[in-house]
């Protein structure tokens, strides 16, 4: 098969890219810079230049390829609500060339299903969900199930991590470093589910492969790691005292991300392994910390 990917060196995309080129099908990366393009060509992907706001380039990859994996997204948390806009145009604008084909465009998306409860892949999305700027998106991947798109949308947790992570674990590990305290809000019970890139991006080929139309995935490997375990496994990395933030002080200490440090984000992805026979193979989130390498990059 061959798959168009954006967002194809991106944390996760490249490690789609990894999975797709070694189970032999081939890839047309999508490439905004030069450094991207020189990324793909090292990996041995195709080269298709372009980015999310030239829709004109994201049909032009569509239509060279066999199936699509939308990974890209302009992360600018100022405004995550016209990122989510500028999501659905792309979204809107592939899925339009892929209509009444039955080829395969797996969508990435949020847990947009209710904070405090272990959502479920049937769970469709909440409006209180944290992710709810993915809420059209999401939407209008799985409508396209309806016009002849073997559409899915694939869940990601608040923590995709392993080697060379940009989320959020390293940003506050980067916030104990500075403040000399590994902090969590309140006595740190909330949780995050998480999963491994490398595991995540196995899910990815598996739901170009097979998966049916119309189906919402979860790359679930932790279905819920409690904060204060994270706090605890920094502090120890960093070799720093570990506190207590009071919930109304969270954006004080943590900015704007004093909401992913208060949130109870748990999500199931048993659905799914059932589905795909995916099996999360890789370290989960504590192990992962505990080895190392998250503590040796500024």
């Amino acid at each position: 098969m061959r798959v168009f990917v954006t967002g194809a060196t991106g944390f996760v995309g490249s490690a789609v890219t990894r999975e797709l080129l070694d189970a032999g099908h081939e890839v047309l990366g999508l490439a905004r810079s030069d450094r991207s393009v020189e990324a793909l060509k090292a990996a041995g992907a195709e080269v298709h230049r372009g980015d999310l706001n030239d829709l004109d380039s994201l049909r032009r990859g569509a239509e060279a390829a066999d199936g699509v994996a939308h990974l890209a997204f302009i992360h600018d948390f100022s405004n995550l609500t016209t990122s989510g806009e500028a999501d659905l145009r792309a979204v809107e604008a592939i899925g339009s060339v892929l209509e009444g084909t039955g080829k395969p465009f797996v969508v990435t998306s949020g847990l947009l299903t209710a904070p405090g409860r272990l959502g479920t892949e049937e769970d469709p999305a909440d409006p209180d969900s944290p992710a709810k700027h993915r809420h059209a998106s999401e939407f209008a991947t799985l409508a396209l199930a309806e016009r002849g798109v073997r559409s899915s949308v694939l869940r990601l947790p608040p923590s995709v991590h392993g080697e060379g992570d940009i989320g959020f674990v390293p940003m506050f590990i980067d916030f104990a470093r500075d403040k000399g305290v590994s902090a969590m809000v309140g006595d740190g019970s909330n949780h995050w589910a998480a999963v491994h890139r490398l595991d995540a991006a196995r899910l990815f080929r598996l739901a170009l492969e097979a998966a049916p139309a119309g189906v919402r995935l979860h790359a679930i490997g932790d279905e819920g790691v409690p904060f204060r375990e994270i706090a605890e496994t920094v502090g120890r990395g960093l070799g720093v005292p570990v506190a207590s933030v009071a919930p109304e002080e969270a954006m004080d200490h943590f900015g704007w991300l004093g909401r992913f440090a208060a949130i109870d984000m748990r999500a199931s992805g048993t659905l799914t392994r059932k589905l795909l026979d995916w099996q999360p193979e890789h370290p989960a989130l504590i192990p992962d910390l505990e080895a190392g390498h998250y503590f040796t990059t500024a």
